[in-house]
């Protein structure tokens, strides 16, 4: 089974928010729409949803029409489960009774089995007869994941389902998350801004800007193998610069960066991205860089450098070199290393 949006167009007024966007969701794989915030990536979500008409395109499911601008099934009639980060549970209802709310055609027995294995799935065996006000944020978020896959939907839509609860449990939740929805085998769809739980949770990234998307393949490829600037911008705490090729240098009003050994591409390069870990810095008493300041990171420390004659500073962040870690004040060159530092053309952008 899959699930298919072709050639989505969609518009509030003059506004248009979607751009002849096209994507497909196999059963069983998690594809993550990453972006700004007015991308269009809850607008997608509402329109699969059935919360929105579409203007022109159509989604398919199975091989079977499931939405068109003379089609608009209500969303109750869609095999289509939501959560929110609002967590949507009704507030004067148990724990149980929500996750039952879809099941009403189910025999009695046949609902608590299926509430009570639920249950169990999401990390809260006894919890039926709490009242959602009595539970903790992220135990709502785990309930209200448990009654969108109550009925066994064909398509899973998850809105920023984390965004509320503090970064150890998302960390928790989002783990716990993914393999529920391997488990229940939709074809599920997570809007994030999120870089790093898009990379976490999803088999797909689908990477959206002005209602397109820019680039969609597995995370490995998203990270490694960027299509664009945009793209490349989004991860490892990356840094763009505007500028051009002179020689074996990038030029750019921050400085000069050695090519060193990353990759050219063809045409004329007018953008760079780079992540601390693609920056080499090389100390040097002739060095144009001066280290500013040395922090503190997860993944080790990190140099703060710019150039000596900087009036204004331009910082530019560079992994340390642990067994050569220079002091603040120290002098040196920066070149680029193979990973984690792009060159683009003005095409490609």
């Amino acid at each position: 089974m899959t699930l298919i949006l072709e050639n989505l167009t969609h518009s509030y007024g003059d506004m248009q928010t979607l751009n002849a966007l096209s994507l497909s969701v196999r059963s069983g794989e998690v594809v993550s729409l990453l972006g700004p915030s007015g991308c269009g990536k809850t607008t997608l979500l509402r329109l699969v949803a059935g919360l929105e008409h579409l203007s022109s395109g159509q989604i398919m499911l199975n091989n079977e029409l499931l939405a068109a601008p003379d089609h608009h099934p209500a969303p109750e009639n869609r095999p289509v489960g939501l959560v929110f980060q609002e967590h949507a549970l009704f507030p004067n209802m148990t724990v149980a009774e929500n996750i039952e709310f879809g099941l009403k055609a189910m025999p009695q027995a046949d609902r608590q089995a299926r509430r009570k294995a639920l249950l169990e799935m999401v990390g809260l065996a006894g919890y039926d007869q709490r009242k959602p006000g009595t539970l903790s944020g992220g135990q709502q978020q785990r309930v209200a994941l448990a009654r969108a896959l109550a009925p066994a939907p064909k398509v899973m839509l998850l809105d920023e389902p984390y965004a509320s609860v503090d970064i150890m449990l998302r960390r928790e939740l989002r783990e716990a998350a993914r393999v529920l929805l391997k488990e229940a085998g939709s074809a599920s769809i997570l809007v994030t801004h999120d870089p790093e739980e898009a990379l976490e949770m999803s088999d797909k990234i689908a990477v959206m800007s002005k209602g397109r998307i820019l680039q969609v393949d597995e995370p490995d490829k998203v990270i490694n193998e960027p299509s664009c600037a945009e793209v490349a911008s989004l991860f490892g705490d990356a840094q763009l610069f505007d500028g051009h090729v002179e020689g074996e240098e990038f030029v750019c009003a921050a400085g000069r960066f050695g090519l060193g050994e990353v990759a050219r591409r063809e045409g004329p390069v007018s953008t760079m991205v780079i992540r601390p870990s693609g920056v080499c810095f090389t100390a040097a008493e002739d060095g144009e860089w001066v280290v500013r300041d040395v922090r503190y990171r997860s993944s080790g420390r990190v140099l703060f450098v710019s150039r000596v004659d900087a009036a204004a500073i331009s910082l530019v962040r560079v992994d340390a070199d642990e067994h050569a870690l220079p002091e603040i004040g120290a002098k040196g060159h920066l070149s680029l290393r193979q990973r984690n530092a792009f060159l683009f053309d003005k095409e490609s952008q």
